[in-house]
């Protein structure tokens, strides 16, 4: 009786070693260049220069960015799919579907919820450039994926200052000083902090100096203060037993706050250095509390669009609010132009050997 093998045909082998390499294991800090190195972190480090297969495949490995990796793209696809379920069920045409007439279903632009789809664009956008960086770690991409994420970051900030702006300010903020001129100013401020953060990618070197860093924090701290405006000044004059909104807003302030910490102190690593290399070191922290952030924000903005919705196109008119999404696409074009003059830039000074 002829016997019956289950073994994978020898034909299909090199094909399945191609599109599925074994990964290397992790390397020690002292095993990899100083480029990619961080302070207390002393194991888990993947080699360098894999290839983008090998890289993508590492998703799955455990090393020390697997978290870094898995919390803003966990939080990107989960808002993408929140998102859509809420446009389904409860936004009643967010995206613009409307019954017209005995033709049927047609297509109209709905003035008062393209500020809602511009944040949720831009939310995904940063937590897939912020994934991308921390998975996609090669020496000849690795300037340019912070490049990316520092225009990704920006662009969030602006969609925050949007949405918020529209949907969480109340009539006596928007009617103020700030209130007239805040769009305007938080562009300004979004683009600066993509300038100063990508400037200090271009300028400061392994072993970075604490100028760095501070180059980073300060201007996007100060763009997030000036965008988290019409949230305080609501929490500030509203009680906060009316609805479950104000109760988000603090908390997504709070989460924020924390995460700031995390990003800028390298704690609890500094205690004890290697035990926290895989899980637990203050960059991830800094990723797991912002993706959080980032998620609370969202559900906090739902029920103010809810709120506001019916009302926003009579209070702003229907030209401004698209205006303001007009803007939206030009601070991304601004920022994109900076990040490319910056890599064009740090090409020329490699070629110089500065």
């Amino acid at each position: 009786m002829p016997r019956v093998s289950f073994s994978p045909p020898t034909l299909f082998l090199p094909l399945l070693e191609r599109l599925l390499p074994s990964l290397p294991p992790t390397l020690p800090d002292m095993d990899v260049p100083p480029l990619f190195r961080q302070q207390f972190i002393l194991s888990g480090y993947r080699p360098v220069d894999l290839s983008w297969r090998c890289y993508v495949l590492s998703l799955f490995q455990l090393h020390n960015e697997t978290l870094s990796v898995w919390s803003p793209l966990l939080a990107a696809v989960y808002m993408l799919t929140r998102f859509l379920m809420f446009a389904v069920l409860q936004g009643g045409g967010i995206l613009g579907v409307r019954l017209q007439g005995p033709e049927g279903q047609g297509f109209s632009v709905d003035a008062s919820s393209l500020p809602l789809v511009l944040y949720v664009f831009s939310a995904v956008t940063y937590l897939s450039c912020s994934a991308a960086v921390h998975l996609l770690r090669s020496e000849q991409t690795h300037h340019s994926l912070f490049y990316l994420e520092y225009v990704g970051v920006a662009v969030y900030q602006y969609g925050c200052a949007l949405a918020l702006c529209l949907y969480s300010s109340d009539t006596a903020w928007t009617q103020s000083m700030l209130g007239q001129i805040f769009l305007p100013v938080a562009a300004v401020a979004s683009w600066l902090s993509c300038v100063v953060c990508c400037y200090a990618e271009l300028h400061f070197h392994r072993p970075y100096p604490r100028l760095r860093r501070i180059c980073q924090v300060v201007p996007m701290g100060v763009a997030y203060l000036l965008v988290i405006n019409p949230v305080t000044h609501h929490l500030a004059s509203h009680s906060w037993m009316n609805t479950s909104t104000p109760h988000l807003h603090f908390l997504q302030v709070a989460l924020l706050l924390l995460s700031v910490f995390f990003f800028s102190c390298p704690v609890p690593e500094c205690f004890s250095p290697g035990r926290y290399d895989i899980i637990g070191h203050s960059h991830q922290l800094f990723h797991v509390l912002l993706s959080f952030c980032t998620l609370v924000q969202q559900e906090a903005l739902f029920d103010d669009f809810l709120w506001r919705r019916q009302v926003l196109i009579r209070e702003f008119g229907e030209e401004r609010l698209l205006l303001a999404c007009a803007s939206f696409l030009g601070l991304t074009l601004c920022c994109v132009m900076t990040a490319l003059a910056m890599k064009r830039t740090h090409v020329q000074l490699l070629k110089e050997g500065r």
